[in-house]
């Protein structure tokens, strides 16, 4: 299995320095092209075997899946660019653009002939540098067994699921633009932590480690969240004062309101 990405900005770079960490995937079956070499340069410092070019055919042309993440301006002019050397009976095309749907990346695909390849769009996370991305996928025209790669790819680098396409809208807004939430929740908590008398970083180190122990156990038990909040509130005391003072400054409502307004209709 080989793959190439086409962009090595935000979004490219850092799939390939995931799948790089991966096993699936030999690092030196991973091709990335980008218009200037600095970004190159710096993926090839990181992981030496990795196949770097400035040249989007070359690399397109040598892989199984060709993934494009690139800006949405440049999609035409790239794939104008790479599809004459694309065969789409062996060929996959993935997208990691956002706002690109099946339809409109179909019919830039097209070649004149009616043969299109198998089409996916991707939608990660940024932390799938550190292998922890949460990442949908959705598909046209690929059989099971491709589909089934796919996500076992990205499942190495993270949780993978499979969605209509429909769902990439509520996906990007729950988990790639909900990174960011997430983030801004830990510099919030950080900000309380150090009226509180902690150091930043400190109050970071604590910050991270209580949300990770949050997801840990929701894993580990399989329960609601609910359910472990109230294991942690008791009648008159610290938790449930704190939650309902968040509550009354529109907490859970912020939250819904910021995914809703994220979510592209």
């Amino acid at each position: 299995m080989k793959i190439a990405i086409i962009g090595a900005g935000n979004m490219g770079g850092a799939l390939a320095r995931g799948l790089a960490q991966g096993s699936i995937i030999p690092t030196a079956n991973i091709y990335v092209s980008n218009p200037s070499t600095p970004k190159l340069e710096s993926l090839k410092v990181e992981h030496p075997e990795i196949n770097v070019t400035t040249d989007n055919r070359e690399a397109a042309a040598a892989a199984d899946i060709v993934v494009l993440a690139v800006k949405p301006w440049k999609v035409v002019e790239v794939l104008d660019e790479i599809k004459p050397h694309i065969d789409y009976t062996r060929q996959a095309v993935a997208s990691m653009v956002g706002g690109l749907g099946i339809a409109q990346l179909s019919e830039w695909l097209d070649k004149g002939d009616g043969v299109l390849p198998a089409t996916y769009l991707i939608i990660p996370n940024t932390a799938i540098a550190t292998m922890s991305s949460m990442t949908f996928i959705a598909s046209a025209r690929s059989t099971e067994a491709q589909d089934s790669i796919l996500v076992d790819i990205f499942n190495e680098l993270g949780m993978a699921m499979l969605v209509d396409e429909g769902l990439i809208p509520a996906s990007t807004s729950l988990a790639s633009c909900g990174i960011a939430y997430a983030l801004r929740y830990i510099r919030a908590a950080m900000e309380g932590g150090v009226e509180l008398g902690f150091r930043a970083d400190d109050a970071k180190r604590i910050v991270m480690q209580t949300l990770r122990g949050a997801a840990d156990i929701l894993e580990a038990n399989g329960s609601h969240p609910e359910a472990e909040i109230d294991r942690v509130t008791t009648p008159g005391g610290l938790t449930i004062k704190g939650l309902n003072a968040m509550e009354a400054n529109g907490f859970t409502n912020s939250v819904i309101e910021g995914l809703r307004a994220s979510t592209k209709r």
